[in-house]
């Protein structure tokens, strides 16, 4: 008897064709899930959405090689070996006969355009599998998020609010955080890892201007800002460095804060908010970090950045590692080349090369055509007994 390696319980069971790569993958999302969201996305893909998704498509490209195969070895089966231009552009004399139109070539023009159709279709659900990717990454690993804005603008008391404890101290003095702190709270279904940052500001102080300087590396690095602003002080040239700072990231959430100090109704108060969101070119949302104002709303709109509101996937199907967003990407550009050489009117072999890679690129998918240098990185990230 020996004690068991990481994963070797599931890696038995891949090896033995009891499942697929994706699925011996998801085994460790269900483990390593943060929130209900991300354990049903796993679930999903542990009972072979993607297995079967990518099995259909390599159907689909496995029928149109074999159809090409056949034409390459029997010519006159499809008629693609006849000329793709039967007449020039100076020759208007000439019209479609059955002479010229022969039944080969009407074959060989259906077909090309019954694999222009099917192409086109697998690069669409290539797309939106890759386009999904980033939401399944967001709900499994959770949202890099970096709260940023002025000292004394709210930053810790939201950190203290989101996580429910008083994990940042706060008080009336200006630039009490100087180093990130980093904490993980779910909310709305979601996975945030929150950062607050110290107050971004122009100083000479040595410590704070080192905090400063991380505050602005991890909002560089970060999947979402929170811009926290005081809507009762005025904006002033630091806020000016943070709008400048913030400018072309793709998301952005302004918190206006301290809106307990104003009327419910204050006009004032909307302009002010209207304001920021025409400058942040973001959403910006009313809140109070004492009193928790905002906080569902600021809850539904993360819903809707991140997860499209459908944060249990009913439907959709959703890749679930770097390893198969790569072989979707591979299989991808594969099948752009196929639509490309089609419209190129280029020989069938060059289809049968790249619906080939293609076919290959879903394949690793699922674990078929890897090496062991892949299969062994998969499961060297796996806990003992699993």
């Amino acid at each position: 008897a020996r004690a068991a390696e990481p994963g070797e319980f599931t890696k038995r069971a891949f090896l033995n064709g009891r499942i697929d790569l994706s699925e011996a993958e998801a085994v460790m999302d269900v483990i390593n899930a943060k929130n209900e969201a991300a354990i049903k996305s796993a679930v999903k893909v542990l009972r072979g959405s993607v297995r079967r998704e990518i099995e259909a498509m390599r159907s689909l490209l496995l029928t149109h090689l074999s159809r090409i195969e056949a034409s390459i070895d029997d010519p006159e089966h499809l008629g693609l070996d006849e000329e793709a231009d039967l007449f020039e552009d100076d020759s208007p004399a000439l019209t479609y006969t059955e002479n010229y139109l022969t039944p080969e070539r009407m074959r060989a023009d259906v077909y090309r355009d019954t694999l222009r159709r099917d192409a086109a279709s697998l690069t669409e659900r290539l797309e939106a599998l890759l386009a999904r990717y980033d939401e399944g990454r967001y709900i499994r690993e959770g949202i890099k998020t970096v709260i940023v804005g002025k000292p004394n603008a709210g930053k810790s008391s939201l950190l203290n609010l989101l996580s429910g404890e008083d994990r940042a101290i706060v008080t009336e003095m200006a630039g009490t955080t100087r180093d990130l702190l980093e904490e993980t709270v779910t909310l709305g279904g979601l996975t945030l890892i929150l950062t607050d940052t110290a107050g971004i500001r122009e100083t000479d102080e040595l410590v704070e201007k080192i905090g400063v300087e991380r505050a602005q590396k991890a909002a560089a690095e970060a999947d979402l800002i929170l811009y926290v602003a005081d809507a009762s002080r005025p904006f002033d040239s630091d806020d000016e460095q943070i709008l400048e700072m913030m400018r072309g990231k793709k998301a952005v959430v302004g918190l206006l804060n301290k809106t307990d100090l104003f009327a419910e109704d204050s006009a004032g108060l909307k302009k002010i908010q209207e304001e920021l969101a025409k400058r942040l070119n973001a959403p910006v949302l009313l809140f109070s970090a004492t009193e928790g104002t905002g906080l569902k709303k600021f809850s539904d709109l993360l819903s809707e950045l991140f997860a499209s509101g459908h944060l249990t996937y009913n439907e959709e199907v959703t890749i679930a590692s770097e390893r198969q967003r790569q072989a979707v990407a591979e299989a991808l550009s594969a099948l752009r080349q196929v639509v490309k050489s089609l419209d190129d009117r280029m020989p069938e072999d060059f289809y049968a090369i790249d619906l080939t890679d293609a076919y290959a690129s879903l394949g690793r998918v699922l674990g078929l055509e890897v090496g062991e240098d892949v299969i062994s990185e998969v499961f060297a990230r796996f806990c003992m007994g699993k």
